[in-house]
């Protein structure tokens, strides 16, 4: 239905759809059917996948996969301490964080933060769960030798337009709405509507949405002839779980990967409140082997606000201004 419509009558059909799903989604409703209303398992709603679990597995836990509810505590308070930006030496910074200015000004104080508060549920060390050392796998020595070269280019041309500003940056992609969704330190949450057909993934961060179309088991449709920022997905279910494979991605995503990558991700409904949310990487040109995490989405009361970093984005233009104003002055541009 939605790739025959016009641009208009699409538009105002996605908006009515996820504006259902947020009223259903803020209803609180405790026994939501575990089936839409065509019979297809229901992973819809408004959730949040912020969690204080890091994505690699830190080397204070080397072999340890889940901590007791003790440590997993004292894990938890000391994050919340080292991470509070309020804390932040304003000239030291910390050990993440770097002055951007003469007089250390912070970009950010801790309000503007949701990182979460504690581990999963599970308490895991790491959303990583394949390889069982909970890292991703070893770089190939060609990725090795791409990542240099492209810091070293970076570092050199990184004022010269905005063009070799990041995708953040230019407000076009999140740094964890992906594909795939990581945690990250606010906004992070996610919006799903299904429809007969589709699937419709709307991220709070930099309102990045996707819409999936189903297929059945072992078929696939060809994509469009180009790559996509976000990829290509075409999903279908197994048993109870929506598997979305995505390819065809324009310049990686989230740092994680690059345009080779092959993701796929599976959604389960766990429980009213909750869907399991894994992914596996498959990327042979940056990684030697395949990598897979898992985290939860817990449902939400919302609603998602608006994230309008493109308008008015005073902080590109600013950036660009500064380093043409250093080089009129004869100074040197700092990366």
């Amino acid at each position: 239905m939605l790739k025959h419509c016009v641009a208009t009558f699409c538009t105002l059909t996605i908006a009515l759809t996820l504006t259902s799903a947020a009223a259903h989604a803020q209803a609180g409703d405790a026994t939501m059917p575990m089936r839409t209303p065509d019979g297809q398992p229901d992973v819809s709603g408004i959730f949040t996948f912020r969690t204080l679990t890091p994505f690699e597995r830190p080397a204070q836990f080397e072999g340890v996969e889940t901590l007791s509810a003790e440590d997993a505590a004292a894990f938890e308070a000391a994050e919340r301490t080292r991470r509070n930006r309020d804390l932040f030496d304003p000239e030291k910074g910390a050990l993440f964080y770097r002055p951007r200015s003469e007089g250390g000004v912070l970009s950010y104080n801790e309000f503007w933060y949701e990182r979460g508060v504690e581990l999963t549920s599970d308490k895991r060390t790491s959303l990583i769960i394949d390889p069982p050392d909970g890292r991703r796998p070893p770089r190939t020595e060609a990725a090795l030798a791409r990542g240099r070269g492209q810091g070293a280019n970076r570092r050199e041309h990184m004022y010269d337009s905005y063009e070799n500003r990041s995708s953040a940056d230019r407000c076009l992609t999140g740094f964890n709405a992906g594909p795939p969704m990581v945690s990250g330190t606010y906004n992070n949450n996610v919006m799903i509507f299904q429809t007969p057909g589709y699937v419709a993934i709307l991220n709070e961060m930099v309102h990045n949405a996707r819409i999936v179309p189903l297929e059945e088991a072992g078929t696939h449709t060809d994509g469009p002839p180009f790559p996509q920022v976000s990829g290509v997905s075409r999903g279908h279910w197994e048993d109870e779980t929506l598997v979305i494979e995505t390819s065809q991605f324009a310049g990686g995503s989230s740092g994680l990967s690059s345009t080779n990558m092959h993701l796929v991700e599976r959604l389960t409904r766990i429980d009213p409140d909750t869907v399991a949310y894994e992914f596996t990487v498959t990327d042979p040109t940056v990684y030697t082997a395949p990598y897979t995490a898992m985290m939860p989405f817990r449902r939400t009361d919302g609603p998602l606000f608006e994230y309008a970093c493109h308008e008015g984005n005073y902080g590109l233009y600013g950036i660009l201004a500064g380093a043409r104003n250093l080089e009129r002055e004869g100074r040197e541009l700092r990366p």
